[in-house]
């Protein structure tokens, strides 16, 4: 499969992490499942897509308010996060993103925008081989609003020195889409 970019002119490539570049999904889920059960609750999966993008602690956020649950938050983040580390070994490249990772680097800016914790990415991007590909990585510890908010697209932006406006971005889920569409750049 080839990466066919939509019109325009671009000066920087963009990319959520999980779920874009990497086949992570699935594994957040298994972690997510692991860290909430103790709890009694089971993470619908429809639910856990349906959130794709947002930083943990909000998610745990949600389901406390949403949900009528009382959930320790950074005792579930803590627990989900270390379920998922030890699933690294297990993540795999979504490879036509990958190559083009591959194929851009060192002639326009790259960056990723995740909504993970940092010590994440930076693990599955090392699991994968591409942490140096980027210039810029921007995780939900930089920013105040996370996706769907535009903050850290538009941050990712102003430290690559580019316009919003020329930049594209690589996203996978609705969440991010919006945040993409708000912060003025074509996704795809």
């Amino acid at each position: 499969m080839e990466i066919t970019l939509p019109e325009g002119e671009f000066e920087a490539f963009l990319f959520d992490c999980d779920g874009t570049i990497a086949h992570t999904m699935p594994l957040h889920y298994e972690a997510w499942r692991g860290a909430l059960d103790p709890h009694g609750y089971e993470f619908p999966e429809a639910l856990f897509y349906e959130l794709g993008g947002t930083p943990t602690p909000k998610i745990v956020e949600y389901l406390n308010r949403h949900r009528g649950l009382d959930l320790p938050v950074a005792d579930v983040v803590r627990r989900k996060e270390a379920l998922f580390l030890e699933r690294i070994p297990r993540i795999l490249p979504i490879e036509p993103v990958v190559r083009f990772v591959h194929d851009y680097h060192g002639r326009i800016p790259l960056a990723v925008v995740s909504g993970g914790l940092r010590s994440l990415v930076t693990r599955t991007l090392e699991a994968l081989e591409l942490l140096d590909r980027f210039e810029v990585i921007i995780t939900a510890e930089d920013v105040r609003r996370g996706k769907p908010d535009p903050e850290p697209f538009l941050m990712a932006a102003e430290r690559l020195g580019v316009r919003s406006a020329r930049c594209l971005v690589f996203e996978d889920s609705p969440t991010g889409i919006e945040a993409a569409r708000a912060a003025g750049m074509a996704s795809f």
